[in-house]
């Protein structure tokens, strides 16, 4: 990764937002929408505490002098047009509220990461944010269910794969969680190890089966020669463990990486 992708709370803070004209209401827009509250001076800004500030200046020079004074003070910058100006990139959003889904492509094309959000946008049902908002109402029951950790996870793991009960792809009523919760089922997903031979040395060939079971694995075990890439698309919290590895394991699914 070129950039490190954040979802930034903005709620009733100040952001700088200069210049006049479509590019500049079109981030005016966008801080709105996340609750932030626009401030078209510099210097006010600063004074105020802002953390994040948009130049949409006309002028070229004048954007580059307003970018670094900006920077001098502390402020993350983004100059519209200008991505060798700019410390972060503005993604296009898909929103099911509270999921948003963000898509960037480093500055190098807004229209592809546009067409891929419209795209996805005829995947996602709109009962998306419901499903989010469900799941974190039953955040304690859940606790209460399954007091350990990677067993909670597999239970959740379980119910949102494809095909399960709250398959996040899948339209949803406003009971589903409650009734997914009391319904007869240990939730205990899958377990056990797992053994893939990988026969490539791009994330891009593999299959979703493969991507699945890398995204629900309790701990990886690889061969030196699995690229750092096809680790990279296991959970960010599983632990990458090199073989031969004798040490204790976590419970649950381990997946073990072979090269092909």
């Amino acid at each position: 990764m070129k950039s490190l992708p954040l979802f930034h709370r903005v709620a009733g803070q100040p952001v700088i937002v200069l210049g006049e004209g479509p590019a500049a209401d079109a981030k005016r827009r966008l801080v709105e929408r996340a609750g932030g509250e626009i401030v078209p001076s510099l210097t006010v800004g600063v004074e105020r505490g802002a953390r994040l500030a948009f130049v949409a200046l006309d002028d070229a020079a004048e954007a580059e002098t307003a970018a670094a004074q900006l920077r001098r003070a502390g402020i993350l910058v983004n100059v519209v047009d200008q991505p060798a100006l700019c410390d972060f990139t503005t993604p296009s959003i898909l929103e099911r509220d509270p999921v948003q889904i963000a898509i960037g492509t480093d500055g190098a094309s807004a229209g592809l990461a546009k067409h891929l959000r419209l795209r996805l946008e005829a995947l996602l049902p709109d009962s998306l944010g419901l499903l989010a908002r469900s799941l974190a109402k039953v955040r304690d029951a859940l606790r209460e269910r399954w007091p350990d950790p990677a067993e909670r996870r597999r239970a959740l793991d379980a119910a949102l794969a494809q095909g399960g009960p709250l398959d996040p792809f899948v339209e949803h009523r406003a009971a589903a969680v409650t009734n997914w919760l009391r319904a007869d089922q240990d939730g205990r997903g899958e377990a056990g190890r797992v053994e893939l031979t990988i026969g490539t040395r791009s994330p891009d060939d593999l299959t979703l089966r493969q991507l699945q079971l890398l995204g629900a694995a309790e701990a990886i075990l690889y061969e030196p020669g699995v690229p750092p890439a096809i680790l990279d698309r296991a959970r960010a919290d599983a632990p990458r463990l090199r073989l031969p590895h004798d040490g204790p394991l976590p419970s649950g699914l381990i997946v073990v990486l072979r090269c092909g």
